[in-house]
């Protein structure tokens, strides 16, 4: 199953490509940022980030689209800006009929790091461990979307459009976290 991760930003919106199935390693496929320059009008910066979403659509023809549920924030125009994004990313794969499926902050983190308050350094750590990758995602927004690919995919077995896995079987969270505590048992 082949998994596109949406970081939404008006900014910098992370763009991460894994695929996975239950009890076989996580692959990244691609990762990468959509940009747009503050000083332009909005409707220019949303016109080049949603260029960059069907780009990546097209070029990696994911499974699902799994994309950070936007929550409120004290910065209204931060929150507006994330939300109009999050909003090209959905309709995007609609168009494609690409199950989306949204994820908070909170369960990304806790799907990747164990911990729903892990902060920004200790996603990137995890999700260069997982996809065994030579250096840390950059930037973090890039390691985001890749953390919500990999969250989608390690989603309970019976969710919608959640990989199935054997009953009894670990999840690949359990496993990722079983594998990293035989090699800390090794390093002794």
């Amino acid at each position: 199953m082949r998994v596109l991760g949406v970081d939404p930003g008006l900014t910098r919106c992370g763009l991460g490509v894994v695929d996975g199935l239950p009890g076989r390693r996580l692959r990244m496929v691609a990762v990468g940022v959509a940009t747009s320059e503050p000083s332009l009008d909005v409707d220019q910066r949303l016109l080049r980030i949603e260029r960059g979403i069907e780009e990546y659509l097209e070029e990696h023809a994911p499974d699902a689209l799994a994309v950070e549920r936007v929550f409120a924030q004290h910065n209204v125009s931060t929150v507006m800006g994330t939300a109009q994004v999050a909003g090209l990313a959905m309709v995007a794969a609609a168009r494609r009929r690409i199950p989306v499926a949204m994820h908070t902050p909170s369960e990304v983190k806790a799907a990747v790091t164990g911990s729903g308050r892990a902060g920004k350094a200790q996603v990137q750590t995890m999700v260069q461990r997982l996809l065994a990758l030579d250096e840390l995602p950059r930037p973090a927004d890039a390691a985001d979307a890749l953390a919500l690919a990999i969250c989608h995919l390690w989603r309970p077995a019976g969710s919608v459009g959640a990989p199935q896995r054997p009953p009894g079987a670990l999840t690949p969270a359990q496993q990722a976290w079983a594998g990293a505590e035989q090699a800390a048992r090794a390093r002794r």
